[in-house]
């Protein structure tokens, strides 16, 4: 099983990943274990989304489309709002 996450930053920014193993990312993301890595200025982080897949290339499809997505798109994933999100789909194209 693999997952795509979407973490909420200290700067109020999100970050979107995948990984085969949720909670150790999160922990990883939330302790600063790389340096290098956009979230490790931007902590405490917090996970607002994540969904499972059944292999790594669907995980790293949808991680691809959602860092394309506006930030509106983003939270209206977060909140589960399917209506607005279809909506500024539709508004997009």
């Amino acid at each position: 099983m693999f997952f795509v996450y979407l973490l909420e930053c200290s700067d109020n920014s999100y970050y979107t990943g995948h990984t085969d193993n949720l909670e150790y990312r999160i922990l990883q993301h939330k302790t600063g274990s790389d340096p290098n890595c956009y979230t490790f200025n931007r902590r405490p982080v917090t996970c607002v989304f994540s969904d499972a897949f059944p292999t790594r290339l669907e995980a790293l499809k949808m991680e691809l489309r959602i860092k394309g997505w506006s930030r509106k798109k983003k939270i209206a994933l977060i909140n589960g709002d399917w209506g607005l999100l279809k909506e500024l789909a539709k508004s997009k194209q």
